[in-house]
C-alpha cells in the first residue's frame, strides 16, 4: 500500500488524525521507552519524541501504529503487545496545524528484541523513562499518561506477562514489578501472594546462573491479560 502523507497539515480545513505510541521494555531492572529523533524546524530541531505519524485514509489507527513502530521505532510489530491509550486533541498540540493523536501503549520483553532492535539505530533509541523529558510536541504528556496507565494496570492485571520473558524466576518477576510499579516489595509476601493467585506455574526446571543458586523457572498460565489484584 502506498502512503501519500502530507508533510504539513497546517492548511487543512479540518483536523487530521495521527497516532503516537509509548513503547516500553524492561532491561536490567530499568523501565525503558523507545524514542526517535524529531527534526521539524523551526518548531523542533533534533529533539526526541515518541514514534508516530499521520493515519492514512485507507488504514485503521491500529494499522497505522504498527506501521510507525516498524518504520520509525525500527521494531517488529509482531513482537509487541499494543493497546489503545487515550486520544489527545488539544488545539495547539501540533504547531504545524490541527492534528488529533490516537495514542497507544505498547510492551515488549527485552529478550524478544533482536540485536538491531535493542540498539540505537537511525535516530531510534531506548531511554530510561526517568530520563525521557522535554520531548517534542505534547509527548511529555502522552508519555506521562502511558507511564501512569502501565504502573496502574500491572497492579490489578496480568499485564506484566507482556514485559517478562516466557520463562522467568520469581526474583526476576519481583524485580520487574518493582521497576515498573516504582515500589519496593516485601519479597516473602509477594511470592506467597503470586503463587496463591495461580497466575503463574512452575516449569519444573531450574536456571543455573553463575555463582547464584539454581532458581526455579515459571511461566504465566495464560497469554491473555486478565484482571486480578496482583499488588
Amino acid at each position: 500500500m502506498k502512503h501519500n502523507h502530507m508533510k504539513n497539515p497546517v492548511h487543512l480545513k479540518f483536523a487530521v488524525l495521527a497516532t503516537d505510541v509509548a513503547l516500553f521494555t524492561v532491561r536490567d531492572n530499568t523501565l525503558l521507552v523507545r524514542l526517535i529523533s524529531v527534526n521539524r524546524p523551526p518548531f523542533f530541531v533534533n529533539q526526541l519524541g515518541l514514534p508516530g505519524g499521520l493515519i492514512d485514509p485507507r488504514e485503521t489507527a491500529e494499522e497505522a501504529v504498527k506501521r510507525h513502530i516498524e518504520a520509525k521505532a525500527l521494531v517488529s510489530s509482531e513482537k509487541i503487545y499494543i493497546e489503545q491509550l487515550y486520544t489527545f486533541s488539544e488545539i495547539e498540540r501540533d504547531p504545524r496545524g490541527r492534528v488529533v493523536a490516537v495514542a497507544y501503549l505498547a510492551l515488549v520483553p527485552w529478550g524478544r528484541l533482536s540485536e538491531a532492535e535493542q540498539s540505537d539505530e537511525n535516530g531510534a533509541r531506548w531511554i530510561p523513562v526517568d530520563n525521557a523529558r522535554n520531548l517534542a510536541y505534547d509527548h511529555d504528556k502522552i508519555l506521562l499518561v502511558a507511564e501512569n496507565r502501565l504502573r496502574s494496570r500491572v497492579t490489578y492485571t496480568t499485564l506484566m506477562s507482556k514485559l517478562l520473558p516466557k520463562e522467568f524466576t520469581l526474583t526476576e518477576m519481583e524485580q520487574a514489578y518493582e521497576s515498573v510499579a516504582h515500589t519496593e516489595l516485601d519479597k516473602r509476601n509477594f511470592r506467597k501472594k503470586i503463587l496463591k493467585l495461580k497466575i503463574i506455574q512452575p516449569l519444573h526446571k531450574k536456571r543455573t546462573d553463575g555463582a547464584h543458586r539454581p532458581a526455579e523457572l515459571y511461566k504465566f498460565t495464560s497469554e491473555k491479560v486478565k484482571e486480578i489484584e496482583v499488588l
